[in-house]
């Protein structure tokens, strides 16, 4: 662990109840807690991160670009820089959120790893990807407006190499109410267990109900492979909290 990553405060944001909940965002508020509250939600989310990791450095190709698409705090970049073992590869975070990249530049500064990682402020919708061997969103395509996404899935199909792949983590939707209802019962237990309370999980949830859009796995699967994806697999899953990887031939 960084000197930095031990001065992160816990999550608090949704303890008091509020009159009106807000839309959330990637503010300074959440910023400052994210680690914190990205542990405390989503199952198995170290075992992700270290897993893109390794994951990555199996397709990583020397000359060719990294990128992590929706980097927050540099995480899955870090993760990426640690396992890779090719030569002259540079890693590329994106972010739209201000306080998230500058936050995210003093996490990555925190480590040295001889794999340079450099981290931009921007939209990944309209951002210049090319020359890619692995393009990696880590919980990132479920806040970004649907009518977009198939659009954003060509583009990133045609920013990779032959033989690159794109690795996608995304919560979702199972398709069907009894079982959807039983998993998001499981997730609001995990959340318990890791101490929040009824009224934050109620709050948080109000909070993302307009902003983070979940798909049925099976709506990726089609639609990477519409794209032109030869192959996807899921390589990892925790209740509906699903880590998985598609092949460009």
């Amino acid at each position: 662990m960084s000197e930095y990553e031990k001065k992160i405060p816990s999550d608090t944001i949704y303890q008091k109840q509020q009159n009106k909940v807000d839309d959330f965002s990637f503010n300074r508020q959440v910023v400052d807690v994210f680690p914190d509250m990205i542990e405390r939600s989503i199952p198995g989310y170290a075992n992700i991160i270290d897993g893109v990791g390794r994951l990555a450095a199996k397709f990583t190709v020397a000359k060719f670009n990294v990128y992590d698409l929706g980097c927050s705090l540099g995480a899955v970049s870090l993760s990426i820089a640690k396992h890779n073992q090719q030569h002259e590869i540079q890693i590329i975070g994106i972010d739209n959120s201000p306080a998230m990249v500058e936050r995210c530049q003093r996490h990555v500064d925190s480590y040295t790893y001889t794999t340079p990682i450099n981290i931009k402020e921007a939209d990944i919708v309209d951002f210049e990807i090319n020359n890619a061997s692995v393009i990696v969103m880590n919980f990132t395509l479920q806040f970004i407006e649907p009518g977009l996404r198939n659009k954003l899935m060509s583009k990133l199909f045609d920013a990779l190499i032959p033989g690159g792949i794109l690795i996608l983590s995304e919560k979702i939707k199972l398709g069907n109410e009894v079982m959807d209802s039983a998993i998001i019962e499981l997730h609001h237990d995990f959340k318990r267990e890791n101490g929040y309370s009824n009224l934050e999980i109620s709050q948080k949830r109000t909070a993302l109900e307009n902003v983070m859009i979940l798909d049925e796995y099976s709506l990726h699967e089609k639609r990477l492979l519409k794209t032109g994806f030869d192959a996807v697999s899921i390589w990892y899953q925790q209740f509906n909290f699903v880590s998985f990887f598609a092949i460009k031939g």
